[in-house]
């Protein structure tokens, strides 16, 4: 397979796993804006108690345009004629016989107004369970009645449900709450709510830019594999990684972490949908074994420090953790090269899922300083991007990479895995090219691993190959 191929199978791959969120983004929205709003089509919070012993109950200032570097302003077009949404505020005292009022106005007149008033400033509160912190800004003066103002931008004020709803504008506005004559001892039931009319619009975006680039790396997945063997016409053999151009100096030396897999001749096109289930044993036993693992690594680099060797115990059962970790991602999504299901073992077994390291007779003691941390950040780079099919050896340096705000990316191997099973789902073939990439990414993975784990200090090589 030429190298073109490959960069065009992985374009394809990652398209795919884009266009998948996309969709997935673009199919919640739509959803959210079919089922989630009230009758007037607002998206609305439930219900919840606010209260205070002070004057007042005072949202924490929320800005619509940010002066912070980090952020840009939001566009002027979107806050004429309350393009951007309207938030609305219901509220009712829980005492039947209190006047409540509600307001919105600019945060600095709102805190000139209540300067020296004791209020609540409501900083964060949580949806489920409910809980929410309150800051005191302590006072003793009593406020003006609230309805005297005439800085609010929308305001009510009476006894049962009071309701406000406010165009999105520029500026810094807070929210206050407070008894229609200013007394202390503020207690409502209050929702929260906005009306967002961009919501289906977005939805539709959304799955419009899915389905494209959907099309678009089927495509190029498509082009690049058109006319290749499955694995139905060929015997299994035991394949790493694509091809790599020779150095001047001939073929590199293979590197002492040998990975290697052999697909099976003819796969289930169903149990990859099931395979998270099943492995669910492996993956208890192995969460265990890896904080073994990372104990006896550090028990081991101190053992390297004073005497330059590895203890070969620890050797042996951290070596017996990586085979039996890349067995279990073999079978499962670092691969789906194989139906036969691992066993569960530490040594070595008959298996198409094979992991050997070599026993280093002498380490260096000055690498154990600097290797795992300095010299293999490149390396966590690579790792990073190529990810591994869970459960992955890599992710105690690589699982929050790229996690932001609960955003989970599978990498480089969990994209080609979800194409491998798609292919065998629905056409009963598992290209052997992309067989032959996703194990050449994990032999990549898995030299990270050991090198990083202290095994090994030759430097591992920048490629898929032995």
């Amino acid at each position: 397979m030429s190298g073109g191929r490959i960069v065009l199978v992985i374009l394809g791959a990652l398209a795919v796993l884009i266009a998948l969120a996309l969709l997935a983004a673009g199919g919640f929205f739509l959803w959210a804006d079919q089922t989630q709003r009230d009758e007037d089509g607002f998206f609305t919070s439930p219900t919840e108690l606010f209260e205070t012993d002070a004057n007042a109950l005072v949202s924490d200032g929320f800005d619509i345009t940010s002066s912070d570097a980090s952020h840009e302003d939001v566009p002027d077009f979107l806050l004429s004629e309350g393009r951007l949404g309207t938030v609305r505020v219901r509220a009712t005292a829980t005492d039947p016989g209190e006047s409540i009022f509600l307001g919105i106005g600019p945060e600095d007149d709102v805190r000139a107004y209540l300067d020296g008033v004791g209020y609540d400033v409501v900083e964060d509160f949580d949806v489920d369970p409910f809980t929410v912190d309150y800051r005191r800004v302590a006072g003793t003066g009593a406020p003006a009645r609230p309805v005297s103002q005439d800085f609010w931008a929308v305001s009510a004020s009476g006894s049962g449900r009071q309701a406000i709803e406010w165009p999105i504008e520029k500026g810094t506005w807070a929210i206050v709450v407070m008894n229609a004559d200013g007394s202390a001892g503020v207690s409502v039931d209050l929702d929260l709510g906005a009306k967002v009319s961009f919501v289906l619009w977005l939805a539709i975006g959304l799955l419009v830019a899915g389905g494209l680039l959907l099309l678009a790396g089927a495509l190029m997945m498509a082009f690049a594999l058109r006319g290749r063997e499955g694995p139905e016409e060929v015997a299994p053999a035991a394949v790493g990684a694509p091809p790599a151009v020779e150095s001047e100096g001939g073929e590199a030396p293979p590197y002492p972490v040998a990975i290697e897999g052999t697909m099976d001749a003819k796969l289930n096109r169903f149990l990859p949908l099931v395979k998270w289930l099943l492995i669910l044993p492996h993956v208890l036993v192995l969460a265990l074994l890896w904080i073994v693992f990372f104990a006896l690594t550090v028990v081991a680099g101190v053992a390297i420090l004073f005497t330059e060797r590895y203890p070969r115990t620890i050797f042996d059962f951290n070596v017996g953790v990586l085979r039996w970790t890349w067995r279990v991602a073999f079978y499962a999504y670092g691969a789906l090269g194989t139906d036969r299901y691992p066993p569960f073992a530490l040594s070595r077994v008959d298996y198409p899922a094979t992991l050997e390291v070599p026993y280093p007779e002498r380490l260096s003691r000055g690498l154990v300083l600097v290797k795992w941390w300095l010299l293999a950040i490149p390396q966590y780079i690579v790792v990073s991007i190529l990810g591994s099919g869970f459960p992955w050896p890599s992710w105690w340096w690589t699982a929050r990479w790229w996690d932001n705000g609960g955003w989970w990316w599978p990498g480089l191997i969990g994209a080609l895995a979800l194409v491998a099973a798609g292919g065998l789902l629905l056409f009963d073939r598992y290209p052997r090219d992309v067989f032959e990439i996703l194990v050449g990414a994990n032999r990549w993975v898995y030299r990270v691993v050991a090198y990083a784990a202290l095994m090994r200090d030759e430097y591992p090589p920048f490629r898929f190959r032995r």
